[in-house]
């Protein structure tokens, strides 16, 4: 049989435990071709997939995820200011988080290269709430928590915290109805572990 190269496949559960991350728990699939930096800062829970392309920078900062996660083609998730992601959240392909960023607002320069002592970026956690979804293309900043079931339609900004149970789009994104709470009676017939 000859190997397909179009078909870099998944770790699993078992390969994972074997790499150094701080947890893994059971049912992790994680794409071979996924860029991860600081193993030691990362929690999976389980029931979780991580697809193709993704990259996860945890150097310094954290990474948490809980049960039943998905995180979809071509995310971005920069762990300095540390990210939780709760159980059913998940996120679109190609969903930005960004837990630290250049500080426009202050007389300093930009970008990692220069003397620390003139770079003083905005670094602050972004938690995503269980049931959670982050739409295809969305780009969620430092400081931001989404409340408990709401969703984020594609291609948002999120600058700011978003409430329970809504679902929000635009830029920036605003919210623009209630979302259906009948979700949480599927969730019940679930097994959490």
């Amino acid at each position: 049989m000859i190997d397909n190269p179009f078909d870099q496949g998944y770790f699993n559960s078992d390969d994972l435990n074997k790499f150094g991350f701080k947890n893994i728990g059971k049912n992790v699939s994680v794409a071979k071709n996924t860029t991860i930096i600081g193993l030691e800062n990362i929690s999976i829970g389980n029931n979780v997939r991580i697809d193709s392309g993704t990259i996860i920078a945890a150097k310094s900062g954290f990474l948490e995820i809980e049960n039943f996660v998905h995180i979809s083609a071509y995310c971005h998730l920069a762990c300095k200011g540390g990210i939780r992601m709760k159980s059913f959240s998940g996120l679109s392909q190609g969903v930005k988080i960004y837990t630290i960023t250049d500080n426009l607002s202050e007389p300093v320069l930009t970008n990692p290269t220069t003397p620390k002592k003139y770079f003083k970026p905005k670094v602050d956690k972004v938690e995503l709430s269980k049931h959670v979804i982050i739409g295809t293309g969305s780009v969620i900043m430092p400081g931001v928590t989404i409340g408990e079931g709401s969703a984020v339609g594609a291609l948002s900004y999120v600058n700011k915290s978003l409430g329970s149970w809504g679902i929000f789009g635009g830029i920036p994104a605003k919210k623009l109805k209630e979302r259906d709470k009948a979700l949480l009676e599927q969730e019940k017939e679930i097994n959490l572990n």
